[in-house]
């Protein structure tokens, strides 16, 4: 039996440690600090193939789209996942002429994306102001929907730990090496983690575990800026992209809401002082297409950094002339999550090489 330490409980974390349990190995799952509480706790959680280029990155979005889908075959049910596709409008010109190219390509890589009318919209969504996409064309695209993470990760960890998987809340601040060979972790308490393989799966973290530096890989995060309202009957019932605003439904009444174009003025340090007037004129934004969204406050932002690889796509696999140490970081983790635990998983466990991920392995950057 092999011992594998996956590190990091996030959604992609505890994907690959369910999966490695269920195929009789040992696994030690480490988390600083709670499940959930990186990235994959502050995400938009949009599950798309969307605006993923090129066309291989596409590719194995669509395969973890499809195995979200094949869950609920699985286990019965997939409390964490809504449908109903996601709809867009571009009300910017420079916008609009993107989001036409895009359908354009998404249709001939078979992809479902597809104009719809007005009349078709507010069949939809029928809580929208009347001509709220103003003259738009309007993008529907009915595969895709969004993730609660949390309710994820916590299913799969419930499952796992079913299976054996210890969690651990660690901090780790070095990984043991003796030659060219992984044997384990040292942790900030002061110990040592043995095993025989390690699975990097912490993110934007990857690089910060005292690491050598053969190690590590090139990362390039950016900043994200969520904001969650107070609980409204706003009748959204889908993920919607503008010009101004995206924003979803979050459970119990509460909506999302994420703007790339109020996400440049912030750093982490920022405070909710500083956010509190972005996120209101988000909302703003958003009652003007959702009537029954004005005067919904904000309850939460939160600002984090989003895992993304030097080159913009995931790096998946193990790491040159090194033994025993693999690395899972991508910032598609929602959507990727439940395919990459089956295959990385089988990769570590059968011996087998998944071809798809062959243009994402580490060695990339070496």
């Amino acid at each position: 039996m092999t011992q594998f330490i996956v590190l990091g409980a996030g959604i992609i974390g505890t994907s690959i440690a369910y999966r490695l349990a269920e195929a009789g190995h040992a696994v030690t799952l480490i988390e600083r600090r709670h499940p959930g509480a990186g990235t994959s706790g502050a995400s938009f959680a949009w599950t798309n193939s969307n605006e993923k280029t090129p066309h291989h990155y596409h590719h194995i979005n669509v395969l973890g789209m499809r195995a979200h889908r094949s869950l609920e075959n699985e286990f019965g049910a997939r409390p964490w996942y809504h449908g109903g596709g996601a709809l867009e409008w571009k009300s910017d010109p420079a916008e609009a002429a993107e989001l036409a190219g895009r359908v354009e390509r998404l249709q001939g890589w078979n992809y479902p994306a597809e104009w719809i009318s007005p009349a078709d919209l507010h069949k939809l969504e029928p809580a929208l102001a009347e001509n709220a996409s103003g003259g738009a064309q309007i993008a529907y695209f009915p595969d895709e929907g969004w993730v609660d993470p949390t309710v994820y990760i916590e299913f799969f960890l419930r499952k796992a730990r079913a299976l054996g998987v210890v969690l651990r809340r660690e901090t780790v601040n070095g990984i043991v090496l003796r030659g060219a060979s992984v044997t384990g972790v040292r942790t900030a308490s002061g110990g040592t983690i043995e095993g025989d393989v390690v699975v990097n799966c912490t993110g934007r973290w990857a690089n910060d575990l005292g690491q050598e530096a053969r190690l590590s890989f090139p990362l390039a995060p950016t900043l994200g800026l969520l904001v969650t309202t107070m609980p409204a009957a706003s009748g959204i019932r889908r993920v919607i992209r503008t010009s101004g605003v995206n924003f979803r439904p979050d459970g119990a009444g509460r909506i999302m809401l994420q703007s790339e174009h109020d996400e440049a003025r912030f750093t982490l340090e920022s405070t909710r002082e500083d956010t509190l007037p972005a996120a209101e004129a988000m909302i703003a934004r958003a009652a003007r297409l959702y009537p029954d969204l004005a005067d919904t406050a904000p309850e939460a932002m939160r600002l984090s950094l989003r895992a993304i690889p030097g080159d913009g796509v995931s790096a998946v696999g193990p790491l040159p002339g090194i033994d025993g140490y693999y690395a899972a970081v991508t910032h598609s983790g929602v959507t990727l999550a439940p395919w990459l635990g089956r295959v990385v998983a089988a990769e570590l466990t059968g011996g087998r090489t998944e071809e798809t991920l062959k243009a994402f392995r580490p060695a990339r950057f070496f």
